[in-house]
């Protein structure tokens, strides 16, 4: 039997209009909860070490597999979200597979 692999939702956010992120925040937490997703890093101080990142806002979320993240991205649940989010921050989002335990 196939072993799922762990994904991983990086986000790179810059919020524009922190109020406004506040109503992103109650539509999209019950959807990524809904989906499986564990949120890993939620914000918080970041510290390079090596080369020129650079990070508003950083946030991994962690889902079953590459599947189930694009489940959730994809869902006509998680739309009104985005649309949201689009108004009131810039932002970069990739899924990354992980490694299963």
């Amino acid at each position: 039997m196939e072993q799922l692999m762990a994904a991983y939702v990086l986000v790179d956010v810059e919020i524009t209009n922190q109020e406004a992120y506040e109503k992103y925040r109650e539509v999209a937490y019950p959807v990524i909860n809904a989906f499986g997703g564990k949120y890993l890093v939620r914000g918080g101080a970041t510290e390079v070490i090596e080369g020129d990142w650079s990070f508003d806002r950083l946030i991994i979320v962690e889902f079953e597999s590459v599947e189930r993240a694009r489940q959730w991205y994809y869902s006509p649940e998680y739309r009104p979200a985005i649309d949201v989010i689009e108004k009131y921050a810039r932002r970069k989002l990739a899924i990354v597979e992980g490694v299963a335990e």
